[in-house]
């Protein structure tokens, strides 16, 4: 069991703070969501040093499992205009060593974890 270099952590939660930046999901229900997965991957990370690539790829796809729960999928697709409205994922499936969202219908890459694009203007919150 050894330390995990603390600059993979801060990595790992910049990226998925970005892409939830971008898709205007940054709220504070996310961004503590983020926080606990950050934790919960240092502790794993520890337990697995070797493991410590895929760190970034897990936090977003703890993230995106507890926004499941509470608001739906994120990030949604935003390249297959007439299809379903369907969500992004991370590949490879351990999140590593280069995580990317791959649109889950065409298993085509959209973004490197941290480049996703804004749709636009974020609506206004009532």
């Amino acid at each position: 069991m050894g330390d995990v270099d603390h600059a993979l952590l801060f990595d790992a939660r910049a990226r998925v703070l970005a892409d939830l930046q971008a898709r205007h999901h940054a709220t504070p229900e996310a961004v503590s969501l983020l926080e606990d997965a950050v934790s919960d991957r240092k502790w794993w990370a520890e337990q697995w040093p070797e493991g410590a690539v895929y760190v970034a790829g897990l936090v977003a796809q703890d993230v995106q499992d507890a926004l499941f729960e509470s608001v739906g999928r994120w990030p949604i697709c935003l390249t297959c205009g007439d299809a379903p409205q369907h969500a992004l994922h991370i590949h490879p499936d351990l999140g590593g060593p280069d995580p990317m969202w791959v649109c889950e219908e065409k298993g085509e890459p959209v973004a490197p974890l941290g480049r996703l694009s804004s749709p636009g203007p974020a609506a206004p919150r009532g």
